[in-house]
């Protein structure tokens, strides 16, 4: 299959889309990308076509970039869009590079527009490499989709089925100039040192071994595919009603997860936490078996990089943002009518005729006690071990008092309001950082 065909070809589901946005480095690869682009718009009717070229300012001879890009843009009659970026300094410059350049094809890319990357087989072959010496598994040994999606938009490879050489041909042929970076000479870096030094040793023995490698991980892709639709199907059998509904946190019944084998627990929670937090490597894994079989009046934590999980009545709770700090206590509530902030813990409301006096909105601190009709007055600590509310949301379930008197526990049938109904004591409690409810 010629490199046009195969490029229609991974083209065809994309044909509709409202632009097409090519990421245009100036490299071999991208130029390659853009110039096959624009030959079949002159033929084919496509999208809109642009290109975006990030500038990161990390050496000087990416200086020289924008300008080359823009020259072989105007030749080619294509926009394009130079956007500079700042790349935060940190254990990994290639990667904090890379999430810079992401961040800023997020915000320019429209509601269902196609930003196209021009990864090859060759990359692909290096991607799978390079994640088995780091202990990948099989997610990560699947290599790079050739579709995602990114913000609005989404993020297509068309070129992941064509070698390097099909496209350095196609560019030689073509006439077409492109630059190159300095640092793709540097055997530090782990991906160069594996392009330069390994690959040419594997070559030489075995000529096919990028084709061969990049079918692994199609095969891999696949397994994955497989293991996410029985991840699903385990998922929605432990996403039963929660007590709770006003809780906006994701959680899971703990019963059903330990039901399944070690094996499934494990897959099960990586796609419920990868959309969460970075996932832990393997040996962080026996945070979670830490947590799963600790005693059942414990309290156990299993913290992860941006939040954690915790246990409490038979379920797995997600926590992060707000969450994992304590909120600020003693808020005088001057005007009822209207709902009140409450620094780190959302919003509070009265529905209803607001009670008279001085209202004073705090936090559980011991020792409370609540005139209950019909049953006197009674610890809290007590209502609330009846109500199930899990351990973690009570020291930030606003208790409204008056005059000093505690009258009203937030959201808690028979403890939020006056038996009469005449009001009732409204929270909304602040999600995680993902928004999520």
């Amino acid at each position: 299959m010629s490199l046009e065909s195969c490029l229609l070809s991974a083209l065809a589901p994309w044909r509709h889309a409202p632009a097409w946005r090519v990421a245009f480095s100036g490299g071999l690869d991208s130029t390659v990308l853009l110039h096959l682009l624009v030959r079949l718009a002159r033929r084919e009717a496509l999208p809109p076509l642009s290109a975006i070229h990030v500038h990161h300012g990390l050496q000087v001879a990416a200086d020289a970039w924008p300008n080359h890009c823009q020259r072989f843009c105007d030749e080619l009659g294509v926009p394009l869009q130079v956007l500079r970026v700042t790349v935060d300094s940190g254990p990994s410059l290639e990667r904090a590079a890379r999430d810079a350049r992401y961040a800023a094809f997020i915000d320019e890319l429209g509601a269902g527009e196609v930003l196209f990357s021009a990864q090859h087989r060759d990359d692909q072959a290096e991607t799978l490499l390079f994640r088995l010496l780091r202990g990948a598994g099989v997610r990560g040994l699947a290599g790079m989709p050739e579709s995602r999606s990114l913000g609005q938009g989404t993020l297509v490879r068309p070129l992941l089925r064509a070698a390097r050489a099909e496209l350095e041909t196609y560019a030689r042929a073509e006439g077409l100039q492109w630059v190159e970076d300095p640092s793709n000479a540097d055997t530090s870096l782990s991906r160069n040192f594996l392009r330069l030094r390994i690959f040419p040793v594997l070559q030489a023995r075995w000529p096919r071994v990028a084709e061969t490698l990049a079918r692994s991980a199609e095969h891999l892709a696949e397994a994955e595919t497989l293991l996410g639709e029985l991840a699903h199907a385990d998922l929605e059998n432990a996403r039963d009603c929660v007590d709770f509904p006003w809780l906006p946190l994701p959680s899971l019944d703990l019963q059903v997860l330990v039901g399944l084998s070690p094996a499934r627990q494990r897959n099960a929670l990586r796609y419920w936490l990868a959309k969460l937090t970075p996932l832990p490597d393997s040996g962080h894994w026996a945070g979670w078996e830490n947590l799963r079989d600790a005693a059942v009046d414990s309290a156990p934590v299993w913290r992860l990089a941006r939040g954690e999980l915790q246990r409490a009545d038979g379920r797995l709770w997600w926590l992060s943002g707000d969450w994992l700090a304590a909120p600020v206590s003693n808020l005088a509530w001057h005007a009822p009518t209207q709902p009140l902030e409450l620094p780190g813990n959302g919003r509070l409301a009265l529905q209803g005729e607001a009670p008279t006096g001085r209202l004073e909105v705090r936090y559980r601190q011991g020792g409370e006690v609540l005139e209950i009709a019909e049953r006197g007055r009674r610890d809290l600590k007590r209502l609330l071990n009846e109500s199930r509310l899990p351990a973690f949301a009570r020291g930030r379930l606003p208790l409204l008092f008056v005059e000093g008197e505690l009258l009203a526990v937030a959201n808690l049938p028979g403890l939020d309001g006056p038996q009469a109904g005449h009001w009732r004591l409204r929270w909304t409690p602040p999600t995680n950082d993902q928004g999520l409810s």
